[in-house]
């Protein structure tokens, strides 16, 4: 079914999400030459299906920073990725009740060939900033990116730690009511990494909605107010942030003891 997006009360949730499920073909076998597909035309490739998420259902309120966790594998990237309507469902309903802003694949449009300042006003807009509202903010964006000395410099000569800055300093310009953050802030020093959060603080005490993925135990229960637990595609936990990464830190030293028994 597809995702939702229309206006509605103030009262709904920001974000709902029910009974989603998400598969994907995994094939056993691949041709990838053409000499391949002529010796062997009519032969067919086998293929599995693998289940990212299971019947997942939760609900995020206006102006909560709420919390994703799980293990590798848990299917909380895919999950992400459907709320923001990257991959479809395969089943189930998802609404998003607001303009939303995607942190998940920082940099996507960006051009190696080109310098920091061309694709400041390229993906600039592409995300929807206007000419005049680009150079008005350029100094800032690049500012915050701590890419001042590298403005007229190629992307392609960056490191992957200065196009990820860079990217987030461009996107966290859009105004939208809704931020989906998937682990933007693996890549960065501490100190651009505390500027980041101060810009997360910022706008929760705006009233914004987050939805946080990460693997940063600490940082989720740093900010988050609600967390949900996924493991293998499957709500495990869903609650208070202290209560769901309770209940996922005794798992794993549960799991850990039998491990090793």
């Amino acid at each position: 079914m597809p995702n939702v997006f229309e206006p509605v009360p103030l009262t709904s949730p920001a974000v709902e999400v029910e009974g989603v499920s998400k598969a994907f073909t995994l094939p056993h076998e691949r041709r990838t030459t053409v000499k391949e597909y002529f010796l062997h035309p009519f032969s067919r490739t086998s293929s599995e299906q693998q289940l990212a998420l299971q019947d997942v259902s939760f609900s995020v309120a206006r102006g909560e920073f709420f919390g994703v966790i799980g293990p590798n594998g848990s299917g909380k990237s895919t999950l992400l990725k459907i709320i923001a309507g990257i991959y479809r469902q395969d089943q189930g309903l998802v609404s998003v009740n607001g303009q939303l802003s995607p942190f998940i694949e920082l940099g996507v449009g960006f051009n190696p060939e080109l310098n920091a300042r061309d694709n400041v006003r390229i993906n600039g807009t592409l995300l929807g900033l206007t000419r005049k509202e680009l150079d008005a903010r350029f100094d800032e964006i690049i500012a915050f990116a701590e890419l001042e000395r590298f403005v007229d410099q190629k992307l392609k000569n960056f490191s992957s730690g200065m196009q990820v800055r860079l990217a987030f300093s461009i996107a966290t310009q859009v105004e939208s009511d809704i931020l989906l953050l998937d682990e933007v802030l693996a890549v960065g020093d501490q100190s651009f990494q505390e500027k980041c959060f101060g810009v997360f603080e910022r706008l929760h005490a705006r009233g914004k909605t987050i939805v946080f993925v990460s693997h940063d135990l600490g940082t989720v229960s740093r900010f988050c107010e609600r967390a949900l637990l996924l493991d293998h595609g499957r709500v495990s936990k869903l609650g208070s942030t202290e209560e769901v990464i309770d209940f996922y830190m005794a798992r794993v030293v549960h799991e850990g003891l039998l491990a090793t028994q």
